[in-house]
């Protein structure tokens, strides 16, 4: 049997696979009793993890949201992918806020581990001048990722000019947070103007309170992705289309996944999922790119890319069970 810290950390990382788990299959899982199960979980609670209880013949448990960040507690695979995926954010628009948790995680890490980090010498090739991330800070991106959610008006204060620093006063209806090429830009319906437009999410200060509730238009073309890239396309002198190219939603938040979807689009849509539009050579190369974003995916489109998906699951499925012929031994 699992040790107990083991046997914790298992848990914690079955509740985060899916939303609900009844009492019997996380025993099963695990190897041990139901009572076990419901001593593990109250040692969880007592860290801070915010597990609710389900009533019902076999009971169940779901991971909820709480009001502070509990411990985290991660396998050695976890924290190594954690800080590589730290030391790549340098060079993007969050790069100070990444050095600082990485400088944390790696203050309680274990010795083994903490050498298997300080040999990862990352070099962040960044882009050009004109495609540089710039600094945003991730509190005015939480305040404008509600404002949308919620359908408030927004007004802000957004400097157009950084070579002059004069700020002039926007009202907007916000609809989508965007990140492209590194940038986080909101799309809006300025009300002022009565036409869409673009700002630089570096660039705006919000005000408070905010304005009244709205109903959302529809943006012309009905996608974001579209929209931002023929807007930005032939400032930045990107004009070559790739041959293939499709949408997703993958279960992780904007921030997480915009330092790595280069020209692609990644649109917030929640705390926790995001739209990714990415483009590639092929859709077996797409599907692939799209895979090591390592969570759960929907395809929206084009039927193309879910036939990869499928074609890639087959190959990988038939990788697994291999021979190998170095050693005989089969995974």
């Amino acid at each position: 049997m699992q040790k107990t810290s083991s046997r914790l950390l298992s848990l914690l990382s079955l509740l985060q696979t899916r939303r609900d788990w009844s009492g019997e299959d996380l025993a099963e899982r695990l190897d041990i009793s139901p009572r076990t199960v419901r001593r593990d979980i109250d040692r969880l609670r007592e860290l801070g993890y915010p597990i609710l209880t389900f009533k019902g013949p076999a009971g169940g448990y779901r991971l909820d949201a709480g009001t502070r960040m509990p411990p985290l507690l991660f396998d050695d695979g976890q924290a190594v992918a954690l800080a590589v995926a730290l030391q790549t954010a340098a060079g993007t628009a969050v790069a100070e806020d990444a050095a600082r948790a990485l400088a944390t995680v790696r203050q309680v890490m274990p010795p083994h581990l903490r050498r298997r980090i300080d040999l990862l010498h990352i070099t962040v090739v960044r882009p050009p001048q004109d495609l540089a991330p710039a600094r945003v800070d991730g509190q005015v991106l939480v305040d404008l990722g509600r404002t949308i959610r919620a359908c408030e008006e927004l007004r802000f204060d957004y400097v157009s000019d950084p070579n002059t620093a004069v700020a002039q006063r926007r009202r907007v209806q916000p609809h989508h947070l965007a990140a492209w090429h590194d940038r986080w830009y909101l799309l809006a319906w300025d009300l002022d103007r009565e036409d869409w437009r673009t700002f630089r999410a570096d660039r705006i200060r919000p005000h408070t309170p905010t304005g009244p509730r709205f109903v959302a238009r529809d943006i012309p073309g009905g996608n974001v992705s579209d929209f931002i890239t023929s807007r930005f396309r032939g400032s930045h002198g990107t004009t070559a289309e790739w041959p293939c190219r499709g949408e997703v939603i993958l279960h992780l938040p904007a921030t997480d996944v915009a330092p790595f979807a280069h020209d692609g689009t990644v649109e917030h849509i929640g705390s926790d999922r995001c739209r990714l539009a990415l483009g590639s050579w092929s859709w077996t190369a797409l599907a692939a790119a799209i895979g090591r974003f390592d969570t759960d995916i929907e395809v929206i489109g084009p039927p193309e890319l879910a036939t990869a998906f499928a074609d890639l699951a087959t190959r990988y499925t038939h990788a697994a069970h291999t021979t190998r012929p170095d050693t005989g031994s089969t995974r």
